[in-house]
């Protein structure tokens, strides 16, 4: 496989981890939504959203390595 052919490869996972990034922002986002319509809620941040915001961060790095972006304030 060429280097370009390579690259293109990288490209499109990358292209597909942008999709999942953004899949886990929405599910962020409903889990911020249900923490606040729960009355049983502490007012705090949900752990749960905590996870999708640190998978998602990482999702987010991993794009922009493989797409050999510079990684200036993104790790």
């Amino acid at each position: 496989m060429k280097g370009h052919e390579l690259q293109d490869d990288l490209d499109r996972v990358a292209d597909s981890l942008d999709t999942l990034s953004e899949a886990l922002a929405e599910l962020g986002i409903a889990a911020l939504r249900a923490a606040i319509d729960d009355p049983d809620s502490d007012g705090r941040r949900p752990e749960v959203e905590k996870r999708i915001s640190r998978a998602r961060r990482s999702v987010e790095k991993a794009a922009v390595i493989l797409r050999n972006e510079s990684t200036a304030g993104m790790l």
